[in-house]
């Protein structure tokens, strides 16, 4: 994919998938100076639904604080729990989670391509709880599929998942202690 830069004045615009107001605070505040953002929330694995409320409108009311574009996909459960089916006792970072990655990432390129964007990309790296080399060769495949560029970082790196952490205390952010999956949620209490 070609490189993504300003030109004539105009930043190139970027898709970014969010799972959290917690994950996305560093991750926009790098990107905002390169980019005209617009926060994707697409985020089927999370539940239960009261959970997906909180996080949902904690990113979108930061978003509207900040005056970025938020959009949210749809709410698909259902699909999600399908595509679950046989995974559930898989670990964090196993193949229930490359399953989400590609579901989430595959209708994020597919929104950016149909709307023209410059590019796409995901907060998911910043975790510690996330395998990045997942993420980063599902968003390249898409990037490939679709025909739209991939911005692929690796965003724990350099303290960012610290900073992003001081940040979003800094902000009161509510902070939940698990991926969304309820699968990874019971597996957490049982450790």
């Amino acid at each position: 994919m070609q490189t993504i830069k300003i030109s004539n004045g105009v930043k190139p615009k970027l898709l970014l998938h969010s799972c959290c107001a917690p994950c996305s605070i560093y991750v926009i505040e790098k990107l905002a100076q390169q980019f005209k953002i617009t926060v994707f929330f697409y985020d089927p694995n999370v539940h239960p639904r009261k959970e997906y409320i909180l996080r949902r409108d904690e990113m979108k009311n930061y978003a509207k604080k900040i005056g970025l574009d938020f959009e949210e996909g749809d709410y698909q459960t259902k699909d999600w729990f399908d595509k679950a089916q046989g995974l559930e006792s898989e670990p964090e970072k196993g193949r229930r989670c490359e399953m989400c990655f590609d579901l989430r990432l595959s209708k994020t390129a597919v929104k950016a391509r149909v709307e023209e964007y410059d590019a796409f990309a995901t907060v998911l790296s910043i975790s510690p709880h996330k395998d990045y080399q997942q993420i980063s060769v599902i968003g390249n495949k898409l990037a490939h599929q679709f025909g739209i560029n991939f911005l692929d970082r690796d965003w724990k790196k350099k303290n960012g998942f610290k900073i992003a952490t001081k940040m979003s205390k800094e902000q009161n952010f509510y902070r939940q202690d698990y991926c969304g999956c309820i699968y990874s949620k019971k597996q957490q209490k049982v450790i």
